[in-house]
């Protein structure tokens, strides 16, 4: 193999950070990951700043959340994102329902927030960050990089406080505004902080694991240790046949 076929540093870091890409990409959602995030919301501010009405907006509101979902269905995309668009729409609805209130459809998805960003803070300072619990099934290493791969688990950790941070920050701005602005200040100030900040986490996401060690891949582990017991044992196997072999030669010798 000469110098031109081997792989190069920058090949190698161009792959890591696709495969980080990819995983990324999959995890969160993407483009319409974040479209279905944004969007119920945006419609359920929009109709309640035109005309007030709480139940014409939240009845919008769920009524496009589940168009997502049944059209996830139809083209047999994962629906995990879609769902809990649906279910956060439904609390908030539920809320607002049953309080009379217009803010309060937002009240459930801002406590989502808040127990997320101190999850994040907490299970990082705990040793095992959050962002590596849920990124380590995509990357197809699990938990190994809390004990196999320290400048892994240090990558996570980094991304957990980012997140944590972040979301920290969103509600430090959105509590205030749910007791002194109204519903419509809150929700537009929601729709506008709903997109830069997931973004800015994810990037930073990437930035902390693009330049982190490889994943270990514990399912090719797996598979080859499945494969290499298979072989011993047919090489067992024809090891006692061939032993079975020499001793009836043996028999009919004697």
């Amino acid at each position: 193999m000469t110098s031109l076929d081997k792989p190069t540093e920058d090949t190698q870091a161009d792959d890591a950070r696709a495969v980080t890409e990819a995983a990324l990409f999959e995890a969160f959602g993407g483009v319409r990951g974040m479209v279905e995030t944004v969007l119920p919301g945006l419609l359920f501010v929009t109709i309640f700043t035109i005309n007030k009405d709480l139940h014409l907006s939240a009845i919008a509101a769920l009524v496009v959340s589940l168009l997502l979902v049944v059209v996830r269905l139809v083209t047999r995309d994962t629906v995990k994102h879609a769902f809990s668009g649906v279910f956060g729409v439904a609390f908030g609805v539920v809320f607002a329902m049953m309080t009379g209130n217009a803010k309060n459809f937002y009240l459930p998805g801002m406590l989502y927030t808040l127990g997320l960003g101190l999850a994040y803070v907490i299970t990082t300072l705990a040793g095992v960050p959050l962002m590596g619990l849920i990124l380590g099934p995509v990357f197809k290493e699990n938990l190994s990089w809390r004990t196999r791969n320290p400048g892994r688990k240090k990558a996570y950790a980094k991304a957990s406080y980012a997140w944590g941070g972040i979301l920290l920050a969103k509600c430090a701005i959105l509590f205030p505004l749910y007791w002194w602005a109204d519903t419509a200040q809150l929700g537009w100030v929601l729709v506008a902080l709903k997109i830069p900040p997931f973004l800015l986490a994810v990037w930073l996401t990437w930035v902390f694991l693009a330049k982190a060690p490889a994943p270990i891949d514990v399912f090719a582990e797996m598979e080859a240790e499945e494969k290499a017991e298979e072989e011993r044992k047919a090489a067992q196997a024809a090891e006692r046949g061939d032993t079975e072999a020499a001793g009836g030669r043996h028999r009919r010798e004697a």
